[in-house]
């Protein structure tokens, strides 16, 4: 099946004629990706209003943000139902990877082993498919991170975590009874059933100040961005410590952020040495994401695996927003050059579909204890094979690295005409994970969009760029001369 979208770019009450506009020499990767964006209505525009109050009849729709046409939304742009045509770099809360309407995902929807997992979809852990070990050693496996040669697929971001959660208790209570093949006693058993110990046993994830690792029960009481995630429900006793808040540029303040590392990694040991429950794991972002973009070095993490190797606590990786070539690697953890890779990591959005991966140590030692009736979903299996197969038809990683060393050089001259608009900007050989904090960060986003750009924030004051893999240079022109006219704007 292939997809070709017909867009007509006529009648526009307000066009962009900017300098960054495609040029004859650019090879675009969607030839009917509009050449700029165009925007025809305020936001929300008239029929925006009609079907947002069309569907909050049966929807909370207090958090939409646009509402989208997606058959004629093409490449790297999106468009509403007011025909608004904005440049994306928001891309779904960063989970679209390779464009909009992309051929090649088309191609592998229409195939008939989609068909087959689509209209048969098997509960995995009881009937799997006989191709199933095929798409999965085709797939998700064959970009697994070093050193995790296991998957346990998942539905989501936030079940990805609880999973690897779950994982970790389990390898932490059958090292405390002498290994894999020493069984539960009775007493386990029993106490189990009643949520008391020793069968539900008091054990810990520590995680971090402003992480975000999902909206689930247990995701959850890891969980530190924002109060709103988390009022009004019961959440575990377990402990948080500081992520280093570094101070920009790195390179004026070397020393105080080498200091701010070194505190919190002191923190993390000083935690997993004295809390009330034992830690089991510790669970980081490689780049908080939801909290603000907050980055660290990789000399950090390195002295974090040191620690969870020093006391026998597992490193989960939380790799649901940095996955899938965003950083400029295709795991964002391969930019710490660790020696002992992560115990798990986790990963969802660019996939496309969810779950972790481990290492052979870390499987049940009974059937059953990582269940439930899907385990995930083979058709977005298949979906994530076709992404690693057009991240490798376009070289999609090493682009993104190159291209967010070009949007990186271009906001930095844009920082320094706006510094009261781009403060902290970081990201710098991260790809194009990159974001700056604005004082009228609210104002900011909402006036990118009559400019042409949708795109997101985070934290208190963070503006986060989270374009897809197929950002080029052009689309870059385009962003920084739309963002230049919105801090004129404001």
């Amino acid at each position: 099946m292939s997809v070709r979208t017909a867009l007509a770019f006529r009648s526009f009450t307000r066009s962009f004629t900017m300098a960054g506009a495609r040029s004859a020499s650019t090879k675009a990767f969607f030839a009917n990706e509009p050449a700029q964006p165009a925007v025809k209505s305020q936001f929300p525009g008239p029929e925006t209003v009609k079907a947002t109050q069309e569907l909050a009849k049966v929807w909370d729709t207090r958090a939409v943000n646009i509402m989208g046409d997606y058959p004629k939304s093409v490449g790297n742009y999106i468009v509403d139902v007011d025909g608004n045509t904005l440049l994306d770099v928001y891309a779904q809360i960063a989970s679209i990877p390779v464009g909009y309407n992309n051929e090649t995902l088309a191609k592998a929807a229409a195939t008939p082993q989609m068909v087959n997992a689509l209209i048969n979809r098997p509960a995995t852990g009881n009937f799997p498919s006989n191709d199933w070990a095929e798409i999965l050693a085709t797939g998700v496996l064959k970009v697994a991170p070093k050193g995790l040669n296991n998957v346990f697929t998942a539905l989501s971001g936030s079940d990805a975590n609880e999973l690897a959660y779950k994982a970790a208790f389990m390898y932490r209570r059958m090292q405390d009874r002498g290994g894999p093949d020493v069984d539960f006693t009775q007493e386990e058993m029993d106490s189990a059933m009643k949520n008391q110990t020793p069968g539900a046993p008091q054990l810990a994830i520590l995680s971090f100040k402003s992480a975000f690792h999902g909206r689930l029960f247990g995701s959850l009481s890891t969980t530190r961005s924002k109060p709103i995630h988390k009022l009004d429900f019961p959440a575990f006793d377990w402990p948080q410590a500081s992520f280093p808040q570094l101070k920009y540029p790195l390179d004026q303040h070397a020393a105080e952020n080498a200091a701010a590392e070194q505190a919190s990694i002191d923190e993390v040991e000083q935690l997993i040495k004295s809390w009330h429950s034992p830690v089991c794991a510790v669970m980081v972002e490689p780049i908080q994401s939801e909290g603000g973009d907050n980055h660290a070095s990789a000399d950090f993490f390195r002295k974090l695996r040191a620690v969870t190797k020093k006391h026998n606590v597992l490193l989960i990786v939380d790799e649901v927003q940095t996955g899938i070539g965003a950083t400029g690697k295709f795991w964002a953890h391969e930019h710490w050059d660790l020696q002992d890779p992560p115990d798990m990591v986790t990963f969802s959005k660019k996939a496309q579909t969810a779950g972790y991966y481990y290492t052979d140590a870390l499987r049940p030692n009974k059937p059953y204890r990582q269940f439930n009736t899907w385990l995930g979903d083979p058709a977005r299996c298949l979906v994530f094979r076709a992404i690693i197969e057009e991240i490798e038809r376009l070289d999609l990683v090493n682009h993104t690295a190159r291209v967010g060393d070009y949007l990186y050089a271009k906001l930095e001259a844009l920082a320094a005409k706006y510094p009261e608009h781009f403060q902290n900007l970081r990201g710098k050989g991260q790809g194009t994970f990159i974001a700056f904090d604005s004082p009228k960060r609210d104002q900011f986003l909402v006036k990118a969009k009559t400019n042409g750009i949708n795109i997101g924030g985070s934290g208190a004051s963070a503006v986060r760029l989270r374009p897809m893999l197929t950002l080029q240079e052009h689309h870059c022109d385009i962003l920084v001369e739309a963002l230049e006219k919105t801090a004129k704007d404001l």
